[in-house]
């Protein structure tokens, strides 16, 4: 009998987090209306999701939170997203989210772990004037701006496992041998 692997987010938390038990299976933790901001194809590669607004809200009702973490399966990360309003002006409200969401999760992250990506996804129209100032400081933070829904082309490629691995060598030299 072999050992389920724990799913991305939760192997990110410490297992004594607070927020383990508010990690939930594939996109359950993101609100049905911010799932179309994730392209169709993509959402059964999300192994789990966690709400991180409404989990490290207690206590910090008056701070920005970040929206979302999700566990990436094919590439075993985790991503930030953050539904938000796409205007100029929002800018610094969503750098100030990030960075209050990294100390918010401190104590509550395994050693080791970290967040990969930290995308921002437009909630509504878009009415970002994406000038090099807005786009250089958002790159300075970590930030991403995607656009209208999180594409495959906004992923990190998935994890080369040994069996992959293998069956990419076979591939090979199957493919050597016909020439």
């Amino acid at each position: 009998m072999s050992k389920k692997v724990p799913t991305v987010v939760r192997s990110a938390l410490l297992p004594g987090s607070a927020l383990q038990p508010l990690v939930k299976d594939g996109l359950g933790a993101v609100a049905p209306a911010h799932r179309n901001y994730i392209e169709a194809p993509l959402r059964p590669s999300f192994e789990d999701s966690l709400d991180i607004d409404e989990g490290l809200r207690p206590g910090r009702e008056a701070e920005n939170r970040w929206d979302y973490l999700l566990g990436h399966g094919p590439s075993r990360t985790v991503i930030a997203l953050e539904p938000h309003s796409a205007r100029t002006g929002e800018v610094d409200t969503v750098i100030r989210k990030k960075a209050a969401a990294r100390t918010q999760l401190y104590g509550h992250m395994a050693s080791g772990a970290r967040i990969l990506h930290w995308f921002w996804v437009a909630s509504g129209e878009v009415q970002f004037a994406d000038t090099e100032r807005a786009r250089r400081r958002l790159d300075e933070q970590g930030i991403h701006f995607i656009g209208r829904a999180l594409l495959a082309k906004h992923l990190p490629k998935p994890v080369a496992t040994p069996a992959r691995r293998r069956g990419a060598r076979r591939r090979r030299r199957a493919a050597s041998s016909r020439q």
